[in-house]
């Protein structure tokens, strides 16, 4: 066996990137995506890119300020389905808590869904504890391109950040 090794670079993720990041989610979700990156350009997000030295994102996720005060809350994570579990997911959350505290903030939260245990599993080895659960909803693209109501459970975890 041959192991390869990428060197990654975490930084913002820009309007030119959606182009390439079609396997982060449908046509909507990517809308969904630039219009969080002019909320990054006001200061109330950042949302990252994590890139091998081909500056192609294959990592994505988001660190909103606003949800809840003193809280930078990570969302929208999503690492390219053929390069999971490879460290980039773990790349990518550690560049966002990174972000959080180079603003003064000391913890960091998140909502996974519990039909998602390996996203569950990675946060709880990286230290995040789950404290509530909630019903979260948005609006899903189905193949059709009509947009249909989407309804799931989500586990609220945290982390208090050094």
């Amino acid at each position: 066996m041959t192991n390869v090794v990428l060197r990654l670079s975490a930084r913002d993720l820009v309007h030119a990137d959606l182009a390439s990041c079609g396997w982060a989610g449908t046509d909507h979700h990517l809308a969904g995506v630039a219009e969080q990156l002019e909320r990054a350009r006001a200061g109330e997000v950042d949302y990252l890119a994590v890139c091998p030295a081909t500056d192609i994102p294959v990592a994505k996720g988001g660190v909103d300020y606003r949800v809840k005060d003193g809280v930078g809350t990570l969302w929208q994570l999503a690492v390219h389905p053929a390069l999971q579990s490879c460290g980039i997911g773990t790349f990518l959350v550690e560049a966002a808590e990174l972000r959080i505290r180079k603003r003064g903030l000391r913890r960091a939260e998140l909502a996974v869904e519990e039909n998602n245990p390996r996203a569950r599993a990675l946060y709880e080895r990286l230290g995040y504890v789950a404290y509530d659960r909630r019903t979260e909803s948005w609006d899903e693209q189905a193949p059709d391109g009509s947009l249909r109501p989407y309804e799931t459970i989500c586990t609220l975890m945290r982390k208090e950040l050094a």
